[in-house]
């Protein structure tokens, strides 16, 4: 069921996907209830090192990822579910 939307091409809602030529590192197609937007995250100049427990520790930290869990229609929230 791919689903094409704004002229981007994606495999389903909910499912991030790499933009390598675009301004972010990963773009989804955020369904929740009647509400579709499109969201783009991450930085794509920097590496992600989420195999390092000090690192993702302090990434999930400052983001709040597990004190305050954002909407589904958020880039933090999807920030969160890549660490």
């Amino acid at each position: 069921m791919a689903i094409t939307y704004r002229g981007e091409r994606f495999a389903g809602y909910n499912k991030p996907k790499r933009t390598p030529s675009k301004s972010k590192k990963f773009a989804v197609l955020a369904k929740q209830g009647d509400t579709i937007k499109l969201i783009r995250f991450g930085d794509p100049n920097m590496k992600i090192k989420k195999n390092q427990p000090n690192r993702r520790k302090s990434f999930r930290a400052r983001h709040k990822c597990d004190t305050n869990p954002p909407s589904k229609l958020t880039a933090r929230y999807w920030s969160c579910k890549k660490w």
